[in-house]
C-alpha cells in the first residue's frame, strides 16, 4: 500500500478529494526497480496502470528496424502502461509500449481493470470527450491518408493523361493523312490504267513496292546530313528523269533505302513512258506504309501505357501476391514520365539476382509514389533521379529512391516521419507521404524505412523481407 500523501504530491492526482485519495492507497501498490529494469514490455499483456513516483524512465516502442526510444524523464506523474483502460472492451489488450528505468525507480501500480473503472465511475465525461478525440483522430487519419492517395493519384492520372496524348495525336494525325494518300493512290494507279500499263508491269511495280516497305525498317542508321545528301541527290535524279516534284517524292523515298539505283529498277520494270506516273505512285505508297507504322507505333505505345496503368493500381490482382519489384517500380516511373521535368534524368540500376517477393503490391506503388514525388520536388527541376535495387543478405530487398537535391538536414531527419510534418509551405502538403510510406513498409510488411543524406545525394531506403510475413 502506498502513502497517501505520496499520491497527493503527484500532479495526475493532486485535485482529487480525500476519499478518492484514499481509494487509491488501498487499491493500489507501490513498486519498486533497479536500474536498468523493464518494468512494462511490449506485447506483454496490458495489466498494469503505472505512474512514476521518483526516477528515471525511458519509454520505447519496437519497430521491424529496432525499438525508438523517447526522451528519458525523471518528472513524478508520468504514466504508462494500460493507458487506454478506460476504453473498456475496445483497449488493447497488450501493452504497445515498453518501459524501463534508467536509475533506481519507484511507480504507483494500479491494475488495468481498476483503473478503467474508477475512470468511468468518476470521470464518465472526460472518459467520453478522450473517447471522441480517439475516435475523431483515427477518422482524421484514415481520411488525410484517402486524401493523400487521391492526391497521389491525381499526380500520376496526370502525367498518365500527357503521356497517353502523345501517341493519341500522332495516330490521330496519321489516320487523317493516310484518307488523303490512299485516295491518291488510286487515282494514280487508275491513271497507269488508263495510260495501258501492262499487267505484267504493274505486278512488277507492287513488287517493288513491297520490297522497298520491307527494306525501309532494316535501312542503315544515317546522320542528318547523309539523309540530306541522298535526298538530293535522289532529287537530282528524278528531274533529270523528267519527275514532276522530285525533290518532295525524294524525303519518303530515301527514308525506304530507294535511291539512284531504284530510279533505274523502276525504268527497267516500267519502261521509260510510265516512269513519272509509277514514281509518283511508288512514293505514295511508301508513305502509307510509314504511316500504318506510325499508327501502329502509336496503338502499341497506348497499350504499354495502359499495361502500366493497370500494374501501378494492380486491377484485377490479389492483393498480397509475389511480385517483382522492379516491374513495381517500372510501372510507378511510367506514370510519373509526363510530369518528370526535362532537366532531372531519370537512371534504373536493378540488381537482377532480386528475387520476386510477397508484398501488397498496389501499396507498395503507392510508397514509390511518395519518395519519387519528393524526390522530384527536391531538386527543384534539375538532377538525377535513381532507381536502384539489391538482394541484401540474401534475405531483403533493397530499394533506394535517391535525388541528387540539397538533402535532408541532421535535425530534421527523425522527424520526418513524424505524421503532420511537412517542410513545404501551408498547402503544398498534409506532411503524411513518409508516414504513411512508413506504415504500409514497416506496419504492412514488416520492412524498413529511412533515409542516408548528405547535400547532392540523398536516398530513401526501402528494405522488404522475402519471406512471407506470419498474417498476410
Amino acid at each position: 500500500m502506498i502513502d497517501k500523501e505520496t499520491l497527493r504530491g503527484l500532479f495526475l492526482f493532486e485535485r482529487l478529494a480525500e476519499d478518492r485519495l484514499d481509494w487509491l492507497a488501498a487499491h493500489g501498490a507501490e513498486r519498486e526497480a533497479d536500474a536498468g529494469e523493464q518494468v512494462v514490455r511490449q506485447g506483454d499483456p496490458a495489466d498494469c496502470f503505472l505512474v512514476l513516483v521518483e526516477g528515471e524512465v525511458v519509454m520505447s516502442t519496437l519497430t521491424p528496424s529496432g525499438a525508438v526510444p523517447m526522451a528519458p524523464t525523471s518528472q513524478a506523474g508520468v504514466y504508462a502502461g494500460a493507458t487506454s483502460a478506460y476504453l473498456g472492451e475496445r483497449a488493447p489488450e497488450t501493452y504497445t509500449h515498453s518501459l524501463h528505468t534508467t536509475r533506481p525507480s519507484r511507480f504507483f501500480v494500479l491494475p488495468a481493470a481498476e483503473f478503467g473503472r474508477i475512470m468511468g465511475e468518476w470521470f464518465p465525461m472526460a472518459v467520453h470527450l478522450l473517447d471522441g478525440v480517439r475516435l475523431g483522430g483515427l477518422a482524421q487519419r484514415d481520411l488525410i491518408d484517402r486524401r493523400q492517395r487521391l492526391t497521389a493519384l491525381g499526380t500520376i492520372t496526370a502525367g498518365l493523361t500527357h503521356e497517353l496524348n502523345n501517341p493519341a495525336a500522332a495516330a490521330v494525325r496519321a489516320v487523317g493523312e493516310l484518307r488523303e494518300k490512299v485516295r491518291s493512290s488510286r487515282r494514280r494507279l487508275a491513271e497507269l490504267a488508263g495510260a495501258g500499263i501492262s499487267p505484267d508491269r504493274l505486278r512488277a511495280l507492287v513488287d517493288l513496292e513491297e520490297r522497298c516497305a520491307d527494306g525501309a525498317g532494316n535501312a542503315p542508321a544515317r546522320s542528318p546530313l547523309e539523309v540530306s545528301d541522298a535526298e538530293d541527290e535522289l532529287g537530282d535524279a528524278l528531274e533529270e528523269a523528267g519527275v514532276d516534284d522530285g525533290w518532295e517524292l525524294a524525303s519518303p523515298l530515301v527514308a525506304a533505302g530507294f535511291g539512284p539505283e531504284g530510279l533505274e529498277k523502276v525504268r527497267g520494270e516500267i519502261g521509260e513512258d510510265h516512269l513519272p506516273g509509277a514514281v509518283h505512285w511508288l512514293a505514295e505508297a511508301v508513305e502509307i506504309s510509314q504511316m500504318l507504322d506510325e499508327v501502329a507505333d502509336a496503338t502499341e505505345r497506348i497499350t504499354s501505357l495502359l499495361a502500366s496503368a493497370k500494374q501501378y493500381s494492380q486491377m484485377d490482382r490479389a492483393p498480397y501476391r509475389t511480385v517483382d519489384v522492379r516491374e513495381l517500380l517500372d510501372s510507378t516511373l511510367t506514370m510519373f514520365r509526363g510530369k518528370i521535368p526535362p532537366g532531372i534524368t531519370v537512371a534504373a540500376d536493378y540488381d537482377p539476382a532480386l528475387p520476386p517477393l510477397p508484398a501488397y503490391a498496389g501499396e507498395l506503388n503507392q510508397v514509390w509514389t511518395n519518395l519519387v514525388h519528393n524526390a522530384l520536388d527536391a531538386m527543384d527541376g534539375t538532377g538525377t533521379l535513381t532507381v536502384r535495387t539489391r538482394l541484401e543478405y540474401g534475405t531483403t530487398a533493397l530499394v533506394e529512391i535517391c535525388d541528387t537535391g540539397p538533402g535532408v538536414p541532421g535535425h530534421l531527419r527523425e522527424r520526418i516521419f513524424e505524421p503532420f510534418f511537412t517542410t513545404k509551405a501551408v498547402g503544398e502538403g498534409t506532411g503524411l507521404g513518409l508516414d504513411i510510406s512508413f506504415r504500409i513498409v514497416a506496419g504492412r510488411h514488416g520492412g524498413d524505412l529511412r533515409v542516408e543524406s548528405v547535400p547532392g545525394d540523398t536516398r530513401f531506403q526501402v528494405r522488404l523481407p522475402l519471406a512471407e510475413q506470419p498474417g498476410a
